[in-house]
């Protein structure tokens, strides 16, 4: 997997306006109504990082979701973090 260059990760950042970027990261805080749905969520997330073989961070606070994406084999940022960032807004936006 290649490394995308500051440019393009400024670009695939426009297609999931609610990641931020933080050096070779992305993240994303997700709140849910309650704690169950909090736990839904990260095992819908496990599903399809499970399918792309890619692992995101999870940080669980009650029903705060914090995560972090970053391809740790390519050393930061590559098209896998922004396709399951993408993945994660979809199972996100059918929760809240």
């Amino acid at each position: 997997m290649d490394l995308l260059d500051d440019s393009a990760v400024d670009q695939r950042l426009t297609g999931v306006p609610e990641w931020r970027r933080e050096g070779d990261e992305i993240r994303r805080t997700i709140k849910a109504p309650d704690f169950p749905t909090a736990i839904r969520i990260v095992d819908e997330i496990a599903v399809e990082a499970e399918k792309l073989n890619h692992h995101p961070d999870i940080d669980i606070r009650w029903r705060t979701l914090h995560l972090t994406l970053s391809t740790h084999d390519a050393g930061g940022l590559t098209e896998m973090d922004f396709t399951l960032a993408a993945r994660i807004d979809a199972i996100a936006a059918s929760h809240t």
